[in-house]
């Protein structure tokens, strides 16, 4: 092709290729034309009607209805508390320390602000003093049998 053939090949020149586009079917255009009367649809029913509503899965049970109906129940007053084991502060205080939630957060024992727990998983051997808002039975035992003192702070 020389360049005066390639100047004036323009957008408006291309077409598709012969035989690769064909015209849509218009049905329901009376008995004269292709697909009339019922407009290849069949005879009644409700895919005759084009009727079909949103989340109709041919029979078969709904997604919507086999789902559970309700979620459950979320407590508006549930206590979170924060969770420290005895194992922990055997690791991070010296003997004799009073212990405070305050220390437990600086320290970063404990992430989120709140109510602070005592657990009793691990060992204590030191004497320690506890004040926090709750503590199990068996990390209450544990620490006085090291020596140690709980106490418990009102919210």
């Amino acid at each position: 092709m020389s360049d005066n053939e390639r100047e004036q090949l323009r957008l408006h020149h291309l077409a598709p290729a012969p035989g690769s586009k064909r015209s849509k079917t218009r049905v329901g255009r009376g008995e004269s034309g292709k697909r009339g009367k019922t407009a290849g649809r069949g005879t009644k029913g409700l895919k005759a009607r084009n009727t079909l509503r949103p989340g109709f899965e041919g029979g078969q049970m709904p997604l919507i209805r086999r789902i559970p109906k309700l979620g459950g129940f979320k407590n508006p007053n549930k206590e979170i508390f924060a969770i420290v084991n005895v194992g922990v502060l055997e690791e991070t205080f010296d003997a004799g320390a009073t212990i405070t939630p305050d220390d437990l957060r600086n320290r970063g024992l404990v992430k989120h602000r709140g109510r602070v727990k005592v657990l009793a998983e691990g060992e204590l051997s030191k004497s320690l003093t506890v004040k926090a808002h709750a503590i199990s039975g068996s990390a209450r035992s544990k620490i006085e049998a090291a020596g140690g003192s709980v106490e418990l702070i009102e919210s």
